[in-house]
């Protein structure tokens, strides 16, 4: 891998589908992680530019029911494999034990998001080179509007000691992403027609007023400026 500062300056002036193609060529053990919203878009782009997309997606057991439909959906419409990665069950079945079903309205996200996304990442991870992300600047001015395309991992580690991570998507706009969408006919989550912008587990997640930003509908009982689950929480430190 060539230096990542001047990787991320020869990404930074490509589409997301050459930063795919880059990052494809560049690694043999590569994943996205999917989310079950508008990252359908990097999953539409890999789809065409390889027969063998290692895609995967994280089941916290609190998804809405459209969003499970929506994964099933994609993987017959695509006819490819997502692999689904659950919580570790005797430390959630402990937790839950403990604290119930939504300990989270109380003394907040950070640790039931830990037990149902983090530690199935570190395992989804494990067997990766690199992993690809649908973050945008534009998702949150407080903790993503300095997202390199590319950068190393500040927190997860994959096969190797350094992970890198992409983001192909992170000088696209919402606009740029929803008219991808359009163009090229691809599935989305029957949610977003419901109001919902950014799409997590059912408990935390409500729809949002028109101009409310995205983020204000994830955790929006929390007072928190940083509305991040854990899974990009490197992005706080920039």
């Amino acid at each position: 891998m060539e230096n990542i500062a001047e990787l991320q300056l020869e990404l930074s002036l490509l589409s997301p589908r050459e930063i795919l193609k880059k990052a494809l060529a560049s690694h043999e053990e590569i994943g996205l992680s999917f989310s079950g919203a508008e990252d359908v878009v990097l999953l539409d782009m890999l789809c065409k530019l390889t027969d063998t997309p290692k895609i995967f997606t994280l089941d916290t057991g609190r998804l809405h029911p459209e969003t499970y439909q929506y994964i099933e959906k994609l993987r017959q419409h695509y006819k490819i494999n997502i692999d689904v990665f659950t919580p570790e069950s005797e430390t959630l079945q402990k937790f839950v034990s403990e604290k119930g079903l939504f300990s989270f309205y109380t003394d907040g996200h950070s640790e039931c998001c830990g037990i149902r996304k983090i530690e199935p990442l570190k395992r989804a991870l494990s067997q990766f080179d690199a992993w690809i992300t649908g973050q945008r600047k534009d998702q949150s001015p407080n903790t993503r509007s300095s997202i390199p395309v590319v950068q190393i991992d500040p927190v997860f580690q994959g096969k190797q000691t350094s992970l890198i991570k992409y983001n192909p998507l992170a000088n696209w706009s919402s606009a740029e992403v929803w008219n991808y969408i359009k163009i090229m006919e691809i599935p989305f989550n029957t949610l977003h027609e419901r109001g919902f912008k950014s799409i997590g587990c059912e408990p935390c997640t409500k729809t949002t007023l028109p101009n409310q930003h995205e983020r204000e509908g994830r955790w929006w009982w929390e007072e928190a400026t940083k509305k991040e689950c854990g899974l990009h929480s490197g992005n706080e430190t920039k």
